[in-house]
């Protein structure tokens, strides 16, 4: 992680595990593990920043949750590449609790954000799913923070040593993929609210017309 970015701690954590469970991509898979991992690393406490990361991670994956319960089925064609659109949709029908399970809690490049739009366009209640995401996310991130612990030295000794010399070229892409990603979800939700409104008129002169 750019040296910026670790500066932050816990707020900087608590701002990529909002952005990593909601629909705008990370430049880096993973990004809140990497982040997480890496202040645990440098002496952070386990126990506050399992719980920072677990609460942006569920304030991200409700902001999709919801965005799939608005828009449905458009958001599902929009956001879900066609190729996964059947698979992730009879996953969520058949195993809403599973569905949402497993994307958060196994490691990329197990997809999140489809499964997490798909229970909300598929009615899987809020209570349930902020429960079993919630489960999960926590699930996830002790073993990060178990991991940060017993190698936290390893990760300070790997990075200082070999990786510090990269820090100002990862910090450009970082930057330059991260405003493309928040460019494309703006892109996608506006998108999003001009279908909904276009299709509005339609569905009420069709009803109009069959009263």
């Amino acid at each position: 992680m750019p040296n910026w970015l670790t500066h932050l701690g816990g707020l900087g954590l608590f701002v990529v595990a909002i952005i990593d469970s909601s629909i705008i991509p990370l430049p880096v898979p993973g990004s809140t593990d990497l982040l997480l991992l890496w202040l645990i690393a440098r002496s952070g406490n386990p126990w506050l920043l399992v719980t920072i990361g677990v609460a942006g991670s569920l304030a991200g994956g409700y902001t999709t949750w919801h965005i799939g319960r608005r828009g449905g089925e458009a958001a599902l064609r929009r956001y879900v590449p066609a190729r996964l659109l059947g698979r992730i949709v009879g996953w969520v029908k058949h195993h809403p609790v599973l569905a949402v399970f497993l994307p958060a809690v196994l490691p990329p490049p197990i997809p999140l954000s489809p499964f997490v739009l798909a229970s909300g366009a598929l009615s899987v209640s809020r209570g349930r799913f902020l429960a079993v995401f919630g489960a999960a996310r926590t699930l996830r991130y002790s073993l990060i923070a178990w991991l940060g612990v017993a190698y936290g030295r390893h990760v300070v000794r790997l990075w200082t040593g070999t990786l510090q010399k990269w820090s100002t070229s990862l910090l450009c892409v970082f930057v330059a993929l991260l405003l493309s990603g928040l460019c494309m979800g703006i892109w996608k939700a506006r998108s999003l609210r001009k279908s909904d409104a276009a299709e509005k008129p339609a569905l009420q002169a069709k009803a109009a017309h069959t009263d």
